[in-house]
């Protein structure tokens, strides 16, 4: 009897687990309808610093606020790289603009974005029961990154942080 009621606490506890998954995973679905606050855009703030000699450092008008946090830099050098060296953001923007800037690149980006999901909204009964179509809609946009791994190696290029075997 005894071995009856474990098998049924068990069932039960298993059936009590189960309830509690609901709904469908809406991460990745097209369009977010859920509300609440962006958890990636708090970033906490360095200690403050006293100074040793008893001196405050001089202002800087214009500069930065050595209790900001300056995420680039700081993974550069955890990763043991020059932070001198590092591409700055302008340098970015000038080899990125260097055949030519569109002045409406994000509305015409987002048009083309938006009539591109408008024709992949997936079929009737994906919509109905809000089946998620991201892999469905974005699958000729997506980079086989097995096939990219042989390209690049073919050519010479180290991988050392290649992704794992198929």
């Amino acid at each position: 009897m005894p071995m009856h009621r474990t098998v049924l606490g068990m069932t039960l506890a298993v059936l009590a687990l189960s309830a509690c998954s609901g709904g469908v995973p809406t991460l990745m679905n097209l369009r977010n309808t859920e509300s609440g606050p962006d958890e990636f855009s708090v970033v906490p703030t360095r200690e403050l610093e006293l100074p040793t000699s008893g001196e405050l450092p001089a202002p800087t008008p214009g500069g930065f606020n050595r209790a900001d946090p300056t995420p680039e830099a700081d993974a550069i050098a955890a990763l043991g790289g020059n932070i001198n060296a590092a591409p700055t953001a302008d340098s970015l923007v000038a080899y990125a603009s260097r055949f030519g800037v569109s002045g409406n690149i994000r509305g015409t980006l987002l048009a083309e974005d938006e009539d591109f999901r408008r024709r992949n909204d997936g079929r009737v009964l994906e919509r109905l029961f809000r089946n998620n179509v991201y892999f469905d809609a974005y699958r000729d946009q997506s980079l086989d990154q097995y096939a990219e791994l042989e390209r690049l190696r073919r050519q010479g290029v180290q991988t050392p942080t290649a992704p794992p075997a198929r």
